[in-house]
Order: structure tokens, then sequence, then C-alpha cells
């Protein structure tokens, strides 16, 4: 981590952590294109559950990610003991969590998915989507948590193996159950639970066998306040980030579902696919976090910028690719999942135009953020993460469709997007500023 080419050092990190996000990404992306085959409704369900799974992937990250800046920092400072107990706390704290989560959804579970936008006509299959999903809250929120603790110690390759491996099962299972079993929008979830129960178990494996640096023990739990407050502090950005892609994901399907069914249904499809697009540069900038996390608690600020500036680049040349792909062929892409619904298409492709547009400036966005979280600065990176999906983005999606109608629901995202980049800029600048003032005084 402090020795190897930080180019090549950042790659070998971010490969299995791209394709980690790419596959959970890939899990509501293959449940949307299967399910999109029931009907437009039933499409729209899962684009309603979605704010479900983001509070999953809020829990799993805010653990698992602020523990790993912590074990990041403890190994790198080589203190195992320490980072041990944070393991632990993360591991077992998403457990309970997770079990929480499950029987309070269970028992409000109309109200819910009413909450997260659901229509009349998508609740049925809303509810018949979300029952199965909510009984893994544990194993998913738990297997985030893992995740996180193996990129941090530098195993991103065998978490990778976890997620893909539950992935291309969901993948394989989603046809099977919903179309050959009959199972409907339900065999979707059952994929899903499923797959998850698989990835999560080839990741326990890797603790179990004692390959891993940090233990997940009961007895090595924290009972120190403090700690808990180091996981929360530092996991405050991914909270940040995924608990407010719920919040904000439930308003979208709010003011969509004032256009109809098609509206909901387009909008969440076009998320899923802009999220399975912006998690290559995220999964390139969590790659880059152990390097951060590592070389500045080595003091090895040289190597914390060249980190920084590798992984922008790297990221902007990705996301222009994906981009230019994205808008060219945004209307076939639609129609992949709903083809036989023009209304759907045409919403669909003029919004996947407008968040095609604004992710050019995600590289740069994304890279400040996770560098200063990863640095331990959680409080600014805090406010960087609730920009793009809650500060900006909520004010945003009830003004902007007042203005201009439906063209305001499809522009909401890129113009938050646009908004956060500009605000994140003196961030970077007084962030490179201090590191090169560090430099001069060792």
């Amino acid at each position: 981590m402090t020795e190897a080419p930080v180019g090549p050092l950042v790659i070998s990190l971010a490969v299995p952590t791209i394709l980690s996000m790419m596959t959970t990404a890939l899990y509501n992306t293959a449940d949307s294109y299967f399910v999109s085959q029931l009907g437009t409704s039933a499409s729209g369900a899962v684009g309603v559950v979605f704010s479900l799974m983001a509070i999953f992937q809020a829990i799993g990250f805010t653990l698992g990610m602020g523990a790993g800046s912590m074990i990041s920092r403890m190994l790198g400072a080589g203190d195992s003991a320490s980072a041990c107990r944070y393991g632990s706390t993360s591991f077992f704290s998403a457990v309970a969590l997770g079990l929480c989560l499950c029987a309070g959804g269970l028992l409000s579970l109309d109200s819910l998915m009413i909450l997260f936008g659901a229509t009349p006509t998508i609740l049925p299959y809303a509810r018949s989507y979300a029952g199965l999903i909510l009984l893994g809250a544990p194993v998913m929120c738990a297997s985030f948590v893992m995740n996180n603790i193996l990129r941090s110690e530098g195993h991103a390759a065998f978490a990778m193996c976890g997620l893909v491996t539950g992935g291309l099962l969901n993948i394989a299972l989603d046809p099977l159950f919903i179309f050959t079993l009959g199972l409907g929008i339900s065999g979707a979830a059952a994929a899903t639970l499923l797959s998850q129960c698989v990835s999560f178990s080839i990741m326990l494996s890797f603790f179990l066998r004692g390959k891993s640096l940090v233990k997940l023990r009961l007895k090595t739990l924290s009972r120190r306040p403090r700690d808990y407050y180091d996981i929360l502090r530092l996991g405050c950005p991914s909270l940040s980030r995924q608990g407010l892609a719920s919040i904000s994901t439930a308003a979208l399907n709010v003011s969509a579902g004032a256009y109809g069914d098609a509206a909901v249904a387009a909008m969440s499809i076009v998320g899923r696919i802009s999220l399975f697009i912006l998690s290559v540069m995220i999964g390139l900038g969590q790659g880059m976090m152990p390097v951060v996390g590592f070389n500045y608690g080595s003091r090895r600020y040289a190597r914390v910028r060249e980190a920084f500036w590798f992984t922008v680049k790297t990221g902007a040349a990705l996301m222009t690719l994906l981009t230019v792909a994205g808008w060219i062929f945004a209307p076939d892409i639609i129609a992949l999942f709903r083809r036989d619904d023009a209304e759907v298409i045409a919403i669909g492709a003029r919004a996947m135009r407008f968040q095609c547009a604004a992710l050019l400036l995600q590289p740069l966005f994304v890279s400040t953020n996770m560098m200063l979280q990863a640095s331990g600065f959680a409080w600014r990176a805090t406010f960087l993460a609730c920009l793009r999906q809650g500060i900006y983005f909520i004010p945003l999606i009830i003004l902007t469709p007042r203005l201009f109608g439906l063209t305001g629901v499809e522009m909401t995202q890129a113009a938050a997007d646009v908004f956060s980049f500009t605000t994140s800029l003196p961030f970077l600048y007084y962030f490179i500023m201090m590191l090169k003032e560090k430099e001069r005084f060792q």
C-alpha cells in the first residue's frame, strides 16, 4: 500500500471493486429487465422497492465504509487489534439493524410502499416484491459490511468473487423463477434473496477460515461508545449517499407518478441504468480509498495526491466512453426493458440523455468525496455526499416539475449533479493545499 506504484495499485484494487459495484447494481437491473416483461406497473414496482434496498445499502455501506476507513488506517499504523474490534463491531451491528428493518418493514408493508411512491396499480406488485426482499435485510446489510472490510485490508478480489457469484446466480434464477415456475414478481424477489445469501456465505467463509487480517468475533465487539462514534462519523458520507438515494428515489417516484405508471417505469429503468454506469466510477473511487487511507495514515501525502489524480483521469476516460454510448443508444437501451410501450421509451430516452451528460462530472466529484472520507475528514465528506441526492436534488424535484412539467422530472438529477460538482471544487482545492503544506513540514 505504501511502496507499490500508485497507478497499478489503484487499478489492482479498483478492478474487483468495480466488478463488485456493477454486480450490486446488476441485482436491481436484472430484476428490472425480467420483471418489465410482466407489464409497466410491475416494472414501476422494482423502482419503488429500490428505495427500500437503498436503505439496506445505506446501513451496510455506513458501517462497512466507516469501519473500513478506520481499519485501513489502523493496519497502516500496525494496530491489528483495533482493526479487528472495528470490524466485529460493524458486522454484528449490521446484522442487528437488518433484523430490526425486517421486522418493522413487514409490519407496515403497504404504508411503506405507498410512502416510497407506489400508485394504486403498482402497489400489489410492490407488496409481493418487497415482502421477500425484507427477509434478506440482515444478510444484505452484513454482506455490504464484509465487502468493505475485505477491501480495506486489500482483499478486494475475494469480495468481488462473492458478489459476482451472487449476481450471476440472480440473472440465471430470475427467468427460471419468474416465467418457468410462474412465480411472477415474487420469483424475482426470491431469486435476489437466494443470490444474496450465496454471496453472504462466500464472503463469510473467508473470515471463518482465518484468511482475513480482520477477525469477526463476538468477544471483540466493542463496548466503547467512542468506537461506534468513529464508525458512524466516518460512515456518514455513505449514509448520506445511500440514505438520501432512498429518499430521492421515493420523491422521484411520487413526482413521476403524477404523469402515470409509464413515467414511474421509465424513471425506474433510467435510474437502474445510470446506477450501473455510475457504479464504475464509484468502484474506481472505492479502489482508491484504501490507498489513500493507508498512505494518509503513514504520512505519505504525495502518494495520496497521486492516487487521487490517477483516479480522476482514469474515471474521466471511462465515463466519457460510457456516456457517449448511453447518449447514442438511449432509446434502444430503454426498449430492451419495455419494447412494446412507446411512452416509456420516449420518457426514458430523454431522461437518460440528461443524466448521461451530467455523468461526465462524476469523476472529480466522486473522487473528492471519497478522498476526504478515506483521510478521516468525515464531516466535509458527509456534506458533499448530501449534495447530489439531498441538498440539491430534493428541492429541485419539487421545483422543476412545476416549472417544466414532465421534462422537469427527467432533468432533475442532471441539474443536481451540476450544482454538486461546482460546490465540491473549493473543498478539493483546500484539501490539496493542506496536503502540500503537510509535506513541507515533514
